[in-house]
């Protein structure tokens, strides 16, 4: 169950912790402040959940003009499709309103590039290599050229490599 806590602007009332929208809608509308004015305003902070989720809201920015959606997504994607939506947003420039089926973005779960310079050998990307020959490749030079489409982020404890396209 992820736990998120919304802080009050107004000073003078005080915060609580919600589970769900409606368990936010519930509380903010009971909320005053220490003049019994209705508080308005409040800063939505992502509390305890999984690592994914915690990348998650900060990628999706959470707030009270969208806490509605996310409650909805985190429910409703995986963790590859959070992945996807976390990479596109925080690097590659994304809106928060993009759908992580739609994007083209390549994402590896290998920690340098020049292990992923020996799966595109391995998998023939640079063609048929013969195995006598493979062994004199430079996957150090094969990496360095991979550094101009691809990236390393760390998301959720895992480091990945990415290309966006």
């Amino acid at each position: 169950m992820t736990t998120f806590y919304a802080q009050p602007y107004d000073i003078s009332a005080a915060g609580f912790y919600f589970e769900s929208f409606d368990d936010y809608q519930a509380k903010a509308s009971l909320a005053r402040n220490d003049y019994g004015q209705p508080v308005e305003e409040f800063e939505l902070q992502f509390i305890d959940g999984a690592d994914i989720d915690a990348a998650f809201a900060e990628a999706f920015g959470i707030n009270q003009a969208n806490i509605a959606r996310f409650i909805a997504l985190a429910d409703e994607w995986d963790a590859d499709q959070k992945t996807r939506f976390i990479i596109a947003v925080g690097e590659c420039g994304y809106n928060s309103d993009c759908d992580p089926d739609d994007l083209d973005i390549g994402i590896y779960d290998i920690e340098c590039l020049t292990e992923l310079a020996r799966q595109f050998v391995d998998e023939g990307l640079f063609g048929d290599i013969p195995e006598r020959i493979a062994s004199y490749l430079d996957y150090d030079a094969i990496a360095r050229d991979l550094s101009f489409d691809y990236a390393i982020t760390t998301v959720a404890g895992r480091r990945l490599t990415y290309r966006c396209a």
